[in-house]
């Protein structure tokens, strides 16, 4: 009899402190069935890379994967992926490559001493260049025109040019160097009229495409006029004395002979191009172009 008082006892006391527990709420209902509540296990993947991809998050293959790149760029003992080679001068940032020859494009940095423009890059459409001045140097023409003008760094590589032609006994003139985009439309349109589109972009550029609009080229004959930008002049001491010692002063002949499928342009060997000593030096020893230079595909035509 005092067993069974003392298991009674016992019980409600059980019952007690069980009731009093819940009510303040610490403590809840739980089956005896239930599986403790544990953390999902963190997927395979999750052991390479450290990240908490959990494998009951649902992926689908349309939804974000986790980018891990730059994990494996950073894993030791891998090299990194190679930059790829530039032309700042250039639009592409390719280096001048392009798969669509006819695409035309506008170049990234016009100011460039060595940007390439031609048939496929253009200038922009509000470019002028902001050091123009008048090299001094003699011109077959006594008025006074933009077509006296250079950019800075090309004039004055031009009267050191002429000086040196000079002492060698070849007189030189400037035929014409700078000329505004509205210039360019208008001679190009006048040549049109003239000889008919085709043969024209032979010999003459859409505006926007064309080198003198950069500051940095110049037409140039004998001081005597003759021949000044036409194709007789290619047989001249002037002519010879250029193609010899041009990039000596920084200069290429922009249009050389045998070479009109790559520039898109006919032989002009009285245009000069400025494009600085050491890019005019390896040019004038491989015996190539601008467009050679940057590897860029031959000009549309």
């Amino acid at each position: 009899m005092q067993k069974i008082r003392t298991h009674t006892a016992a019980v409600l006391l059980v019952a007690a402190t069980v009731a009093s527990l819940a009510a303040c709420g610490d403590m809840k209902s739980v089956s005896p069935t239930d599986p403790p509540s544990l953390p999902a296990p963190l997927s395979p993947a999750a052991t390479d890379s450290g990240a908490q991809v959990r494998q009951d998050e649902p992926v689908s293959s349309g939804s974000a994967q986790p980018d891990r790149s730059a994990d494996k760029a950073a894993r030791p003992g891998e090299p990194a992926p190679p930059k790829p080679e530039t032309n700042p001068a250039n639009p592409t940032g390719d280096n001048g490559k392009t798969d669509q020859p006819n695409a035309k494009q506008v170049v990234a940095k016009p100011d460039d001493i060595a940007v390439l423009v031609n048939k496929t890059y253009a200038l922009p459409e509000d470019f002028k260049p902001k050091d123009l001045v008048e090299p001094n140097v003699p011109f077959i023409f006594k008025e006074k025109s933009e077509k006296r003008l250079m950019r800075k760094e090309a004039a004055e590589a031009l009267e050191k040019l002429f000086a040196g032609a000079k002492k060698d006994g070849v007189y030189l003139a400037g035929v014409s160097g700078y000329r505004s985009r509205s210039t360019q439309k208008a001679l190009f349109n006048r040549y049109v009229q003239k000889d008919g589109e085709e043969a024209a972009r032979r010999y003459s550029a859409e505006p926007g495409h064309s080198e003198h609009e950069t500051g940095l080229a110049m037409d140039v004959s004998g001081s005597d006029g003759k021949c000044a930008a036409e194709d007789c002049f290619a047989g001249t001491k002037e002519a010879k004395w250029l193609a010899e010692h041009a990039h000596e002063y920084g200069f290429i002949i922009r249009y050389p002979q045998g070479k009109e499928s790559v520039t898109g342009y006919q032989y002009e060997p009285w245009h000069l191009r400025y494009v600085g000593n050491d890019i005019a030096k390896e040019i004038a020893e491989k015996g190539i172009t601008l467009e050679e230079y940057y590897r860029s595909v031959p000009a549309s035509k």
